[in-house]
């Protein structure tokens, strides 16, 4: 069995595939490569190669590999957008008839571009917001998606990101939480007009996705964080979002899994009930806030997705305790894992610690093959 075919075994829950090992080193890779600090032995690989050198699976081909999005956006012709950039300072003028929204970001020193100042700041910028949204729609373009596909080739099932929900969208991209919690107590309407027109602004790419056929699963890279997130913002504004736009994909036999990290322990009682198939990078103790089984006993049938702590694959952590975790949780979600790092192996890991889960994952496999 290929890893893309254990991939969707594990997310069908038919039985055949128990365990599929398949960490995010990318980052850990494209770190490396660019400060000239691989390792010998991975020096003149691929990226492709690298992956096939450990054995380990690929989760989504547009996360650090160069493979483009397959998330487009476009915009009526009542939108103007201009660019100026000075040094390492960039500014983005959004142009609508009901005024201006200003995006300032700054360039780190990895080369990429970090907001330092949100497009919508007041009470005034809500009406702007609400009239960008209704003239933008996203959009699915299948030649990436399966441009994609053939870059990841067997190593696991190519998967993409459904879009931020309106509330995470505003938190982590057009306002900041500290600015959306205020609005939210003092102009909760008006916010939950922008909210309604971010959603709408998803139909086509949802209806896109559906439509072309091909997409297995889909990620809603939400980066919850109970820090970002109340309990009662969170039941109020995420459900909904999660149950209408995961319910429209399972519909259609698209299987989805939500990225939560961070802080998460006040959400715990929600996370059964989700309307998702699969769990991704719940971070248990000593890095979350949860033990690996609590979230075990709280998260009923569903897949989880990574669960061993990144912390765990730095060289200064305790080798035995990295690989007693390692065989806990195997042994606690056998079945219905798909075992990595939460969320992604860090440029300082031991790439080596990779190495030895892969190879403890084989093993456990074959010494199963050979009892069956």
């Amino acid at each position: 069995m290929t890893k893309r075919e254990k991939n969707l075994s594990i997310f069908a829950k038919n039985g055949r595939a128990k365990v599929l090992f398949q960490p995010r080193i990318e980052w850990w890779y494209q770190w490396h490569k660019a400060r000239g600090t691989l390792p010998p032995r991975y020096q003149k690989m691929s990226l492709m190669e690298f992956f096939d050198d450990l054995d380990v699976s690929i989760r989504y081909y547009a996360y650090h590999t160069g493979m483009p999005s397959e998330l487009g956006i476009e915009y009526t012709k009542k939108i103007k957008i201009k660019e100026k950039i000075k040094g390492k300072e960039k500014v983005l003028i959004i142009d609508t008839p009901e005024g201006q929204l200003i995006r300032k970001l700054r360039q780190s020193s990895d080369g990429g571009w970090r907001t330092i100042q949100f497009p919508i700041k007041n009470t005034e910028d809500m009406k702007k917001a609400e009239y960008l949204f209704k003239n933008r729609h996203l959009i699915f373009i299948k030649e990436n998606f399966e441009r994609g596909s053939k870059f990841v080739g067997n190593r696991g099932e190519p998967q993409c990101f459904f879009p931020h929900s309106p509330y995470q969208s505003l938190a982590l991209e057009w306002m900041g939480t500290e600015n959306l919690v205020y609005a939210l107590a003092d102009i909760p309407e008006k916010v939950e007009r922008v909210m309604r027109a971010i959603d709408e602004s998803y139909d086509c790419f949802t209806q896109d996705i559906i439509s072309y056929g091909k997409v297995k699963i889909m990620n809603f890279g939400e980066n919850i964080d109970a820090n970002i997130v109340s309990p009662r913002y969170f039941e109020k504004y995420c459900l909904p979002f999660y149950e209408k736009r995961s319910g429209q994909l399972r519909k259609q036999g698209i299987y989805t899994h939500i990225h939560i990290d961070g802080s998460f322990r006040s959400l715990l009682k929600y996370l059964k009930d989700l309307p998702f198939d699969g769990l991704e990078a719940l971070t248990p103790l000593p890095q979350g806030d949860v033990t690996i089984e609590e979230i075990k006993q709280i998260i009923g049938d569903k897949i989880l997705l990574d669960g061993i702590p990144a912390i765990m694959f730095l060289p200064n952590y305790p080798l035995d305790e990295f690989k007693d975790f390692v065989k806990r949780v195997i042994e606690l979600f056998y079945g219905r894992l798909i075992l990595g790092a939460s969320d992604e192996v860090p440029p300082p890991a031991d790439i080596e610690r990779v190495r030895y889960v892969s190879e403890y994952c084989q093993d456990l496999e074959n010494m199963n093959s050979n009892k069956s």
